[in-house]
């Protein structure tokens, strides 16, 4: 039996892909456990094949899937609906299971409306998924209504069954790392907070399930010995647990892996301890939901951190060399320009190097929805519009879409225009163990305003004085290849080409395997017309099409020599 397990393509896409790309990682528990079971499992991030949509019938018709499971939220469900149609035209005998955040909380719209769906997996799916994959393969469609965890039709019913029970013990789960690669882990289920905009506490359940420290290093393990050395860790507080995250810290500093990643937290569950064990084990970022800086629309948010709290973890974080990321959501119930204005004094005050702005959405499985669905009289029909999500201010008359913009636009504005300074505040800890590391934030940090997100944003000006401020300040604290590549670039550009050799020379004798280096170096040396040095380092690059270039320009001007093929 040939199971795909499919994660489709958004309604709408996106200006940076990295927000839909990564197939979530329940995907692969679900994969794990059926290839324990000895099934024949694919996974199939399809979130931009719709860009050939060619290649759907073609894969179909070459992988003849007896089974597709679809990973599904609210805003690729009509990619789902679109792939699971095409399945059924080539097969009509295909079995189409939808699975995730929308279908668990949408399970009688998708059955009433899409013929084309036989089954939804509602909530955690491993062994709801399992069950009905057995039924399926033997044929005993009586019997799946015993199975916990799903919905369908029968007799021309819609029926769901039992809840399907949280598994306690998530250690007892095969790793997916055994038998798949990827970069998004997880180290917990549940959230026991109850923010009216957020769907998780619904799905997962309030209380907190916890992998063991030993089985989330060995997943890291699993995935670093297949080549991943960057992992985003996608619980919804990784740091629930101080001794817990200390002694993940401590196990992945044991096994020695070299690796960097990135976790979300709330304000008030981090400490200065913690943080300096994250940060000795790769910890890159740490993301952070303040919503708002008015505690008045934090509290009707169900957000109940303390500004206090806010800036405290803001600080602690920045100093031990992690960037503080925030998030904040507008246009929000009784949001203002009084609102929005507490939001950008909260924003001087903890001086996010980096900044998420959304606007306030409604979905399924939320608190908001279920006002929205009171307050207007609106059924789950709503959702056969074409439509990812439902803005709040569009359900809210003292809220224009005018209005709306303009709000982002000017937090935007005081995050760009203010960004010099948020950098220069940054105040690193004093501890010497930790100076490679503040070496490594600092040149991160530069490149972001040379290479990153940053270098695109007009707003931020001097965007090379405050790389270059950072550059100089990472080789303060220990030899970094980013920073001296980056500052000798910045000096080179500016044409301080004595300048750059010295940067770039000091920096190819501490790292003299490196490319990059001494192709910037060759190319300052012609810059200043020693092309015989230029060559001294350009003949290491041969193999390069880019230094071939070079070369072959230095030989010209050195008189003709041939060019190098």
């Amino acid at each position: 039996m040939k199971i795909l397990l499919i994660y489709p393509f958004p309604l709408y896409d996106r200006s940076n892909e990295e927000d839909i790309k990564p197939v979530p990682i329940g995907v692969y528990y679900i994969g794990s456990v059926l290839r324990e079971n000895g099934y024949d499992v694919e996974v199939l991030n399809w979130y931009n094949i719709h860009k050939t949509p060619q290649k759907i019938t073609e894969a179909l018709l070459e992988k003849k899937p007896d089974i597709i499971g679809f990973s599904i939220l609210n805003a690729n469900r009509w990619g789902g609906i679109e792939v699971a149609q095409i399945a059924k035209e080539i097969n009509p005998d295909i079995k189409i299971v939808f699975g995730g955040v929308a279908p668990t909380f949408l399970w009688k719209h998708f059955l009433k409306y899409f013929p084309q769906i036989d089954f939804i997996v509602i909530g955690e799916g491993e062994y709801a998924f399992l069950n009905l994959v057995k039924l399926i393969e033997k044929g005993n469609y009586g019997r799946l209504k015993n199975i916990e965890g799903i919905a369908l039709r029968q007799n021309g019913k819609i029926i769901k069954t039992k809840p399907p029970r949280p598994i306690q013990n998530l250690d007892e789960l095969p790793i997916p790392g055994k038998y798949f690669k990827y970069q998004h882990v997880t180290s917990s289920r549940g959230c026991p907070w109850k923010c009216t905009f957020c769907g998780s506490p619904r799905f997962w359940g309030r209380k907190i399930r916890l992998h063991s420290p030993e089985n989330f290093v060995r997943h890291i393990e699993l995935l670093y010995n297949k080549g991943i050395t960057f992992f985003y860790v996608s619980d919804d507080n990784f740091t629930i647990n101080k001794n817990r995250v200390i002694e993940i810290c401590k196990r992945i500093l044991d096994k020695n892996l070299k690796i960097t990643w990135v976790a979300i937290s709330r304000v008030n569950y981090v400490n200065e301890d913690m943080l300096y064990w994250m940060r000795k084990a790769g910890c890159i970022q740490i993301s952070y939901g303040i919503e708002s800086g008015s505690e008045k629309i934090r509290g009707l948010l169900n957000k109940n951190v303390k500004t206090d709290q806010i800036k405290s973890a803001f600080s602690l974080t920045q100093e031990h060399g992690i960037i503080a990321r925030a998030y904040f959501i507008y246009a929000s119930p009784e949001e203002s320009w009084e609102t929005i204005q507490e939001t950008i004094d909260l924003i001087h005050q903890i001086k996010p190097l980096i900044c998420v702005l959304y606007i306030l959405e409604i979905y399924p499985g939320t608190k908001l929805y279920l006002d929205f669905q009171k307050q207007f009289n609106v059924t789950d029909d709503i959702w056969l519009k074409r439509i990812e999500g439902i803005c709040y201010f569009e359900t809210d008359p003292n809220l224009s879409q005018e209005v709306v913009f303009q709000f982002g636009k000017r937090i935007r504005t005081e995050l760009y225009e203010n960004m010099n300074c948020f950098v220069e505040s940054v105040n690193l800890i004093d501890k010497k163990e930790l100076y490679e590391m503040h070496s490594d934030f600092c040149s991160r940090l530069g490149m972001t305003f040379t290479h990153g997100d940053y270098s695109k944003v007009e707003a931020i000006e001097d965007k090379d004085k405050i790389a270059e401020k950072l550059f100089a300040k990472s080789l303060s604290y220990y030899p970094n290849h980013k920073a001296y590549l980056g500052l000798g670039m910045i000096k080179q550009n500016n044409k301080e080409f004595e300048e750059a050799v010295r940067i770039l020379s000091k920096g190819v004798e501490f790292f003299p395997e490196s490319e990059e280096l001494s192709l910037c170096l060759g190319i300052t040396y012609m810059n200043l017309r020693d092309y015989d040095t230029a060559l001294s380092y350009l003949m290491k690059l041969q193999h390069s099409k880019e230094a071939s270039y070079y070369i072959e320009q230095c030989h010209k001007e050195l008189g003709g020599y041939p060019a190098i093929k």
